[in-house]
């Protein structure tokens, strides 16, 4: 079965890290593993500027906290300055832990002491910006802030998605309508440097 989704979903940067959990189980070599944006849609179950913007923090985020280095998976602890039912921070935070690893008192506990990751999230932390990562093994930290303002919608889109929502779109409306709001997305992605800032934390 073919699967059609945004083309530029493709050609967008990967994350790539090691996770010492998937190597002592055998599930990838040397336990490296890549995730992709289309994962992070598939997690979401939508591709948008909020899901874009989680994942452009992550990769932004761990590229400036490892910088050569690959991430390791599992020992990353994340922050985030609000409550994790304010706003869209519980989808951030659940695409962020799906790269990442890290979370609350649900996730993985470890094995014999080793590999937990049901310790590495916390919210409503006190800092300016979204989300803080900071390393386990050296303890440095950074802190990334997102702001897609600069990227405005296409006009016509709001407008598209009232007569959507109100069931009076015809067929070419609707498609219209996605190419709009994923070319939004895509733009975003165009334009990482003017959405994203990442600082020392």
């Amino acid at each position: 079965m073919i699967i059609n989704y945004p083309t530029f979903f493709k050609t967008r940067p990967t994350i790539t890290l090691i996770d010492p959990l998937q190597k002592f189980l055998g599930v990838f070599q040397d336990g490296i593993v890549e995730y992709t944006y289309l994962d992070a849609v598939k997690l979401a179950g939508h591709s948008c500027p909020t899901v874009t913007g989680a994942y452009l923090m992550t990769l932004k985020g761990l590229k400036a906290l490892y910088k050569d280095e690959l991430p390791i998976r599992g020992e990353i602890k994340v922050e985030f300055s609000h409550s994790e039912d304010e706003g869209v921070t519980g989808v951030i935070s659940n695409v962020i832990t799906l790269i990442t690893g890290a979370t609350k008192s649900t996730g993985f506990k470890g094995i014999q002491g080793k590999f937990a990751r049901d310790n590495l999230l916390e919210y409503n932390a006190d800092f300016e910006g979204i989300v803080k990562f900071t390393r386990e093994d050296t303890n440095s930290s950074v802190i990334v802030t997102y702001n897609p303002n600069s990227i405005p919608a296409n006009p016509k889109q709001q407008e598209l998605m009232g007569k959507i929502l109100r069931g009076e779109a015809n067929e070419s409306e609707e498609i219209d309508f996605e190419v709009l709001w994923q070319q939004r997305v895509e733009k975003i992605f165009n334009h990482v440097g003017e959405v994203i800032e990442v600082k020392e934390g």
